[in-house]
């Protein structure tokens, strides 16, 4: 009895510091990939997505000497660390641009809070991956027509 205690102690805390995490300080959108390979800038959309709403992103695609790659297979994952869960949909590369730009389309964010964005690059240089943290806040919402003081 005392071990099913302590275990469940030992799960508890571990659950309630895994939620205390905070927010990573590099928040910088273009980084060198895991291994060297890449220079990635992942542009996200003009505007704030709304949660729970389908966005696209872009993500730029170079050697270190700033070379455009072409013809890379990437593939989408991320997730919250704080909250132990994935990405609530399966964005994916739709397109790819002359300039080594790709489009990532089906991006969506369920939640306020730190994000982490992976990609996993198979191109021309070799295979790498790469990880952006982002932090998500509830999108302003539009202001609707005004409406002129008729007193």
């Amino acid at each position: 009895m005392n071990r099913f205690i302590a275990t469940t102690l030992s799960i508890a805390a571990l659950a309630l510091t895994a939620g205390c995490m905070s927010p990573p300080k590099d928040l910088e959108l273009t980084r060198t990939s895991a291994e060297g390979k890449y220079l990635v800038t992942l542009e996200p959309p003009e505007r704030p997505a709304a949660i729970n709403q389908l966005h696209t992103w872009q993500v730029k695609l170079s050697t270190p000497s700033g070379t455009p790659v072409s013809q890379a297979r990437i593939r989408v994952d991320g997730g919250m660390p704080q909250h132990g869960h994935g990405l609530p949909t399966r964005p994916r590369v739709t397109r790819e641009f002359p300039d080594g730009s790709y489009l990532i389309e089906g991006m969506k964010f369920s939640m306020t809070g730190w994000w982490e964005i992976k990609l996993f690059i198979d191109g021309p240089p070799g295979v790498d991956q790469v990880t952006f943290n982002t932090v998500v806040t509830q999108a302003p919402v539009a202001a609707g027509p005004t409406t002129p003081n008729t007193r």
